[in-house]
């Protein structure tokens, strides 16, 4: 708190007086940084210009690229008070579910929009995917943190849209890389065939 004051250049007296607690102070904190968030998530999932399996999308680059220049060192300020805060204190544990709920809202928007076009399979409840989608998210954000590098990021953007935003009907990248090694084998195999009759013929 004197860190906070001293930059601020305020004296510690106001600050206490204007927060009774840190709780209050951590809330206010996490209230703003959730405005904040709440902009870009807009920003990407209202983008018209877009599809809405591809705003899902542009929403992960979009955050990509702010961890990215950060430094992979600063993550998720909810993720992180979720982990440290949440079995310390009932009212941000309380606070962090309602964002929790308010914050999967437009995702499962987004979803539904995207099930309804075709481009995400309907099995499965579309705030269940939501749920899942930032859940998952936040956890590869984590590991990102500990690895100082955007791998389990980009891990999870490729594995979470070829599995479950997949397209229906396209084929699974397994697959995909199966037939490219097949035609690349049968591309070589055909050359061949043709340089052998070249030589019979020469013979």
């Amino acid at each position: 708190m004197r860190d906070i004051c001293a930059a601020a250049s305020a004296p510690q007296g106001s600050f206490t007086n204007h927060f009774r607690s840190k709780e209050a102070f951590a809330g206010e904190v996490l209230d703003r940084y959730f405005d904040y968030l709440k902009e870009l998530v807009a920003q990407a999932l209202k983008d018209e210009t877009l599809t809405p399996r591809e705003r899902l999308k542009r929403y992960l680059d979009v955050i990509t690229g702010k961890l990215e220049r950060d430094g992979w060192r600063i993550g998720c300020l909810i993720g992180d008070l979720s982990l440290e805060a949440s079995s310390q204190s009932q009212r941000l544990r309380k606070r962090l579910d309602s964002i929790f709920h308010k914050w999967r809202a437009p995702f499962a928007s987004c979803i539904a929009a995207a099930q309804a076009d075709g481009e995400v399979d309907s099995r499965f409840d579309a705030t269940d995917l939501a749920e899942f989608l930032l859940a998952s998210w936040e956890g590869a954000i984590l590991r990102m943190k500990v690895e100082r590098r955007p791998a389990a990021l980009e891990r999870f953007k490729t594995i979470v849209f070829e599995t479950v935003f997949k397209k229906p009907g396209t084929p699974d990248l397994g697959t995909r890389r199966v037939s490219r090694r097949s035609a690349k084998r049968g591309a070589n195999e055909g050359r061949a065939r043709q340089a052998l009759r070249g030589k019979s013929k020469r013979r």
